[in-house]
Parts: C-alpha cells; structure tokens; sequence
C-alpha cells in the first residue's frame, strides 16, 4: 500500500444528471396526472463524471478522458467538475441530459434529452497519452462510443498490460479489451452477457466463469446488489471463484452504486491489493456509499451521513426511524465487548426482547485504553463490530470515542437503554441523558462469574 496520492484516470461517457424532487398533493385538473411542487434541482456530472467526482472527493488526482458536445449541457459539466482535469474531445452530438423527477423517496418519471446514439467519436493524442500516467484507470462504459474507437481500445489494451484497469461494462458498449484486470457487471447485465438463466450465487459463478475466459480478462466481478459479488478469477490451477459479502445496509437508492465500487477496486488496485481484496474493499465503499445516501451524499452542501457503523455501513439512525415509524420501540445497550462470552449473549438477548430493534453503543479503541488501560482492547474494534452484528439480536452497531455513550445516544434518542449489572437503574449514568427526551433506563439479568477480565487472564494463563 501506499500514502502518496493517486492518480486515477477515468474512461468513459459523460453525461449531465439533474434530480429534480419535491411534493405531490393533488392530480392536475386537465389529466389523471401527478402535479409536483419542486422543492429542490441538483445538477451533477453523470456517467464517466460521477466516477471521476467521487475519486475527487476522495482526494486522487483525477484525470477524466471522455468527449463532449458543443453545447450549454457540456458548460455545465465543466463547472461541476472543478476537481478534475478533464482531457476532451469532441463528441459531434448534444451532450445528454438525464433528468430523474422524484416524489419523496419515490420515482416519478424520468427525461432523457440527447440520448440518440451517437457516432463513434475521434480520439485526440492527448486522451491517449493520459492513460501512460495513471496508476490505475477505469472505464466506465456508458455505450455512447468512446470504447467503440478503435485507437481508444489500442490505447486500453496497451495500458492493461502494466497497469491496473478496471471495466465498468454497459450492454449497449463495447466488450472490454483483453488483459483487464477486473470487469465488474452487474448481475442483469451479465444475463444479458451470457444469456445464461438462473439467480444468486450459482449463476454469478457461472457467468463470471463464461466472461472472464470470453473477454480474456484477469478477473470478473459479478456484483449483486446488496448480497456483494462474486469474483472469477483465472490462477495458475484454472478458474477460481470467491464470494465476496456485503456490509449489511439500509436499501436506499442505488443510483452511483456500481461506479462507487468500480472506483473502490481501482484504488485498492493501484495501492497493490490482491484482485479480491481490492473486490473486497469496492464492495465494501459501495455499501458505505448507500448508508450515507447514496448521490445525495455528493451534493454540494449535503447534510452529514446519518451514524453509520465503521467497515460495516449499518445505519443506526436510519434503522431507528424506520422502527419508530412502525409504532416500535428501539433499545440500545452498550459496551465494550472485548471477548464476546456467554454472559453477553445473554444480557443482549434479554435487551432485543425488550422492544424491535437493538442498537449497541461500542466504545472504541481510544475508549477503551482510556478506561481499561493500554493493553486493552484484545480486539480491535473492527472485530468487535463484526462478532456482535453475527448475532442475531443485534441490529446496527455504533461507534464513539467518549468514555460514555451519551452523544451517541443523543443522536438516535432510543426509547429504551439496557444494561446488564447488579445495580439499579437508578444508578446508570445514562438515566439522566435518556430522561431528555423521555427514555427509559432499564436492568437486565446479570450472570456472576463470567467477566472479560477473568476470560483474558485464563486465556493468558493457558498460553
């Protein structure tokens, strides 16, 4: 791995998006239709230029090689992308827009404008030049031409032969260049690949299988959804396969999904990951991207993502709401759960039963060694996220770094805090906090005899 900064170079189709969202009420009187009262008009870069504004925020250095019209759309493009050097051709066609119009959190309609297919576009020295400087490069085929250009692909195949290349594929584009690194279709758009029938795992396999020997790659993701992906991978023994799961996350809109992962392999590539750990950490950066939003989390002036827990993407937040709205009520606990024992089990079973969710507040590393000292945690918090959140009780997980959860809890305001101990409510120091908003503080069976402390020291005496 490495701390320099990187330089990623995205290859593709550009498009103008603008999400238009607001309130419907009533149906207009000349025709059975929805009438909508725009609240808010977000314009964003699309396509090749969304992957390129991520990879910005993230603070790469960027070059976008791609074709625009000469027209007010492509203007706009510009000026959304103040972060990176775009390197542009002509495309000799409008620009496309791309207009989403969205009731709450519902589609409406969506509006396509210059959207024809257009010709297969020149491609100058210096796109092609670009590529020689990248430390990893994406295509992000949007099937408008770019990969269509025959000294685009001679350019492509040149760079993938020393550099990392990940390929974002579109069933109206281009079959990838032989000797990329990653391609990573989606699960419908390797059906329409293969034409192999079938769901899940089983035709993931199969369908990475099928392509990653058709298009002659190193590997193929298969990416489904919020399951994760499944990766083909040719080895010295022949074709290996990996599954690859996802973070467990809140469903939200999936607009940008795929080009977050595809940009997540790319890094991790060109920071020396193994084919699929960098899959790993795209799916990983894919199902972070949906808990904080998703495109709205890209907008200028976006409000900061709701708690979300580290490595995981559980939405805290949102999971309480969400229960809330059902009339149920949200419990949390918290800790620090060094070494997971039975004792555990028990007191965070007891706090599920208490109402329809369970939030625990995990003290983090930093935490930790301030209140136990600095050989503690054994753990890191990572792990210890992940062994609660196999527990079937446990519904989202979040982090903080205080020595009390008290601004955590403050965040999602459960009804209920639960613990287990020999004292009373009364003495929790959290009563006074959950009494801000009028929660409850309540004491679970405790079981004498099992303590982390006394699971270490047998542990340490063993070994």
């Amino acid at each position: 791995m490495t701390d320099r900064q990187l330089r990623i170079v995205v290859v593709g189709d550009t498009l103008l998006d603008v999400d238009v969202s607001g309130t419907s009420e009533r149906l207009s009187p000349d025709a059975p239709v929805p009438v909508l009262d725009v609240r808010s008009e977000d314009r964003r870069a699309g396509g090749a230029g969304l992957v390129a504004t991520m990879l910005a925020k993230d603070g790469h250095d960027v070059r976008l090689v791609t074709v625009l019209g000469d027209d007010a759309p492509a203007d706009r493009l510009r000026s959304l992308l103040p972060g990176v050097t775009i390197v542009e051709g002509p495309s000799g066609a409008p620009t496309p827009v791309k207009t989403r119009v969205r009731v709450g959190d519902h589609a409406l309609v969506r509006i396509d404008e210059g959207c024809d297919t257009p010709p297969v576009p020149a491609v100058t020295e210096a796109m092609r030049t670009a590529l020689d400087e990248a430390d990893a490069v994406i295509v992000a085929d949007y099937g408008r031409g770019l990969t269509a250009a025959e000294e685009m692909r001679a350019a492509l195949t040149a760079v993938a032969a020393h550099t990392p290349v990940v390929w974002d594929p579109h069933p109206k584009g281009e079959a990838p260049v032989a000797g990329v690194t990653v391609v990573t279709p989606n699960a419908s758009e390797a059906q329409r690949f293969t034409g192999l029938g079938g769901t899940g795992v089983a035709f993931a396999t199969d369908a990475a299988a099928e392509l990653v020997t058709r298009w002659e790659a190193h590997a193929v993701a298969v990416t489904m959804g919020d399951r994760g992906a499944l990766v083909g991978r040719r080895t010295d023994r022949g074709l290996d396969s990996r599954f690859v799961p996802a973070p467990s996350v809140t469903a939200g809109d999936p607009c940008g999904a795929g080009d977050r992962l595809a940009a997540g392999v790319a890094v991790a590539l060109a920071s020396g990951a193994e084919i699929a750990d960098a899959v790993t950490a795209g799916v990983a950066d894919a199902s972070a991207y949906l808990a904080a939003g998703g495109v709205a989390s890209l907008v200028a002036g976006a409000p900061p993502a709701p708690i979300a827990v580290p490595g995981t993407a559980r939405d805290a937040l949102r999971i309480a709401h969400d229960v809330r709205a059902a009339g149920g009520v949200v419990v949390a606990t918290g800790g620090c759960f060094d070494l997971l024992h039975a004792g555990h089990a028990r007191t965070l079973s007891a706090a599920r039963a208490l109402g329809d969710c369970l939030v625990v507040c995990l003290n983090s590393d930093d935490s930790v060694r301030g209140l136990k000292g600095p050989d503690r945690p054994i753990m890191g918090q990572d792990d210890r996220v992940e062994l609660l959140l196999a527990l079937d009780c446990v519904d989202a997980v979040v982090v903080f770094d205080e020595s009390t959860p008290d601004e955590a809890l403050r965040r999602f305001k459960p009804d209920v805090w639960a613990k287990g101990g020999d004292y009373t409510a009364d003495e929790l120091p959290e009563s006074v906090t959950l009494a801000e908003w009028g929660g409850r503080v309540v004491t679970v069976p405790f079981h004498p005899g099992r303590s982390t402390t006394r699971l270490a020291a047998a542990i340490e005496r063993v070994g």
